[in-house]
């Protein structure tokens, strides 16, 4: 699995979603640009250091992000205000990428989780 397979997965996906979630994927590997790209349980997921700490994938009627914990949501959903979330996926609009600003809180959590 390599950044050809989440490729893969982005060209069988219709506008909007595919620019959205390519605008996504561009900003999480702003953040952590060491990340090693997958795909994992079927979505586009990011590595570090052998730990999954981000992904996303498309749905019918939005887009989710996916933390791969059931823990970080929950921590962070006083400032998640706005979006639907589960406690292992946060949902969001099919037309607007999730603002760099949250995706850093997200995954900072996720890889303080890890430490």
């Amino acid at each position: 699995m390599s950044a050809r397979d989440v490729d893969d997965y982005l060209e069988r996906l219709d506008e909007p979603k595919r620019s959205t979630l390519a605008a996504v994927r561009r900003t999480i590997l702003e953040i952590i640009p060491e990340a090693e790209q997958v795909i994992s349980y079927r979505v586009p997921a990011f590595r570090v250091a052998d730990a999954t700490v981000a992904g996303f994938a498309a749905f019918t009627n939005h887009l989710s992000y996916l933390p791969f914990s059931g823990s970080v949501l929950p921590a962070l959903a006083d400032q998640l205000t706005g979006y639907t979330m589960t406690r292992s996926a946060l949902h969001f609009a099919v037309d607007r990428p999730l603002p760099k600003g949250i995706l850093e809180k997200l995954i900072h959590a996720r890889l303080e989780e890890l430490r």
